[in-house]
């Protein structure tokens, strides 16, 4: 038996679900305590931080912007009770929102 501190690193192909329990089980706690609205600060830094490494950061910058992104992303999703997983499916499970096909053929002019 091990302790949660000893727990096995995620594998090269974590899952949606699987990056979420992560996230939960190591950051829940202070997630909590920061609520909402203090998580989505950090989130909207981290968006301009990875903005910044779109322009001209490199692609290891890259990588790692994304990552603080989507960590922050499914912070505030642990923090709402929202199981990522749940809402994508009901999102794009069927196909694109606005046109339902799986390759979208959505005008330009709209957001699909």
């Amino acid at each position: 038996m091990t302790s949660s501190d000893e727990k096995k690193p995620a594998g090269p192909n974590v899952s949606l679900a699987e990056f979420q329990e992560l996230i939960r089980e190591m950051y829940l706690e202070k997630d909590l305590a920061r609520g909402v609205e203090g998580t989505f600060l950090w989130l909207i830094e981290e968006v301009g931080e990875l903005a910044t490494a779109l322009r001209n950061g490199t692609h290891e910058e890259r990588l790692g912007e994304f990552a603080d992104v989507l960590a922050w992303l499914t912070t505030i999703a642990n923090v709402s009770s929202v199981d990522l997983s749940e809402a994508v499916t009901r999102k794009y499970g069927s196909g694109c929102p606005g046109c339902k096909k799986f390759v979208c053929t959505c005008p330009d002019s709209e957001k699909p």
